[in-house]
């Protein structure tokens, strides 16, 4: 039996060992996410100074740490002739799955250093975050890379991203499993709930990682073998000089010229500041906000799902185009109803972050299509993927990170009502107000809140639009692209003699 079940798993697709490292990720990172600051303020109990410091240091790490981590790992595949040094794509394979089978764990067990109390709470907040975040960012890094380098063609790349929506959304069943042993006063059981979490990562990810090592060094050595030979017929022009190793402002000067590598960051700053003042906005006294909350953890994955098969008919680019069109329509419609069918908003809401969840996981596909063109522009010897995607991060994280600062601004603008100076009203938003509080208040801030959620989405996918009809990486240019990559990274066989 258990050689029969061996044997299974050592045979399962590659889509499906890659797509489950989502799994590994997902069951750890949506608890985190869950419940670290509320750990530390209530458990831990952090000093307010302590806990935006913190915070503070965490976003600008958060910004930076991706393009840093992607220039360290990439630097290499930069140039485009080094005579001799040629690096074949299972060799770039095998160099992230070593990197994912190292910083895995790591991140395993950077996750359990939360939830154990074992210095000053401000100094643990600080450190945890920021050993959590880059252990986190390796693994994002590295294993969307692997979208990019294990698959050229779109239906490929569609199927192994719809594992990893798959096992994401089995991942985030863990946030619902933690509702059973929460418990702020006796924190024993969340503990164990943690360690069992995070064992079950670091053997997920020893084990994945492992698999799908022995199959491309197999596949790697027979190359090598074959290339060996070749090589012992090989002709080096002489008269073609070694060209330099590219350094980043000569990189930076290069992405800005790529046209839509511009237009696709401004589009994606729009979606994650979208992304993060929708969730400011959102006022937690809504009865339904449990539900909502509950399931928007789910259900963009779920969703994605539907979008991916869509993708594999339509192309990426139809389907993101949709998906604008649709927050565009539902937010009009919204803005019809009014602020009093409070059901009908609270779908709205609900409808709103999936949609607006799901379009970003979406983006991963566009941007492996923007490594194709990098390559195929620059003539790189091997695409710089994970460099590329840290350098979309490194544009939109911070439009995540000052999206709930701004979406406070306009809240407080347009109703001059500041959470940071006044009590927290709890029926402000209801559809019955009490008598007892400000009636000139209520109605103000409750139209507030209504006409920020649905004028931020409104205007979001204006712009959006805007930008996506300048994007051109589609249709017949795509495809020119993709041929160029296969044929740059297929037929760089070395010269034979003329027999």
């Amino acid at each position: 039996m258990g050689l029969r079940l061996g044997a299974c798993i050592f045979h399962l697709p590659t889509a499906v060992i890659y797509g489950s490292l989502s799994l590994f990720v997902s069951i750890l990172h949506n608890v985190f996410l869950l419940y670290y600051v509320d750990t530390f303020v209530s458990v831990y109990k952090i000093d307010k100074l302590s806990f935006w410091i913190g915070e503070t240091v965490f976003l600008i790490w958060n910004s930076l740490n991706d393009p840093l981590f992607g220039w360290l790992s990439d630097r290499v595949f930069l140039s485009t002739q080094q005579p001799g040094a040629e690096i074949s794509s299972p060799e770039v394979v095998l160099k992230r799955l070593k990197a994912l089978s190292h910083n895995g764990p790591l991140f395993a067990i950077s996750f359990l250093a939360f939830w154990v109390a074992w210095a000053h709470p401000g100094l643990q907040f600080l450190l945890c975050l920021c050993m959590y975040d880059s252990f986190l960012t390796m693994v994002d890094l590295h294993h969307n890379a692997l979208l990019a380098d294990l698959a050229v063609s779109a239906k490929d790349r569609t199927s192994l991203n719809f594992y990893c929506s798959l096992f994401s959304a089995i991942g985030s069943l863990s946030v619902f499993m933690s509702y059973a042993v929460w418990n702020k006063e006796d924190f024993f059981s969340f503990r164990i709930f943690c360690v069992l979490l995070a064992l079950c990562s670091i053997v997920g990810f020893t084990l994945s990682t492992q698999l799908l090592r022995q199959r491309f060094e197999s596949g790697g050595k027979a190359k090598w073998d074959q290339e060996s030979t070749l090589k012992e017929l090989y002709i080096e022009n002489l008269s073609v000089p070694p060209e330099k190793r590219i350094t980043l402002a000569e990189y930076l000067q290069q992405l800005s010229r790529h046209r839509n590598f511009l237009w696709f960051v401004g589009m994606n700053l729009i979606q994650y500041e979208s992304w993060g003042m929708v969730d400011t906005e959102t006022p937690s006294s809504y009865s339904c906000s449990c539900l909502c909350s509950g399931v928007s953890y789910i259900a963009p994955h779920l969703n994605n799902l539907y979008f991916l098969s869509l993708c594999r008919r339509y192309g990426v680019y139809a389907v993101v185009r949709g998906l604008f069109f649709l927050k565009l329509a539902l937010s009009v419609v919204m803005l019809l109803a009014g602020p009093d069918q409070v059901y009908l908003l609270c779908i709205f809401i609900a409808s709103n972050r999936v949609f607006t969840e799901g379009t970003c996981k979406l983006l991963n596909l566009v941007v492996t299509d923007l490594v194709d063109e990098d390559l195929v522009l620059n003539r790189r010897k091997q695409a710089a993927s994970a460099l590329l995607f840290g350098m979309v991060a490194l544009v939109t994280k911070p439009g995540q990170t000052f999206a709930p600062l701004i979406g406070t601004w306009l809240l407080c603008a347009y109703t001059g009502y500041d959470i940071f100076q006044r009590n927290p009203l709890s029926s402000v938003v209801s559809a019955q107000p009490k008598l007892e509080s400000p009636a000139f208040l209520k109605p103000t801030l409750r139209q507030g809140c209504f006409y920020l959620l649905v004028f931020v989405p409104i205007t979001c996918a204006l712009l959006q639009l805007l930008s996506w009809s300048q994007f051109s990486l589609h249709g017949k240019r795509l495809q020119m692209v993709k041929a160029q990559r296969q044929n740059l990274t297929q037929g760089q066989a070395p010269e034979v003699k003329t027999i």
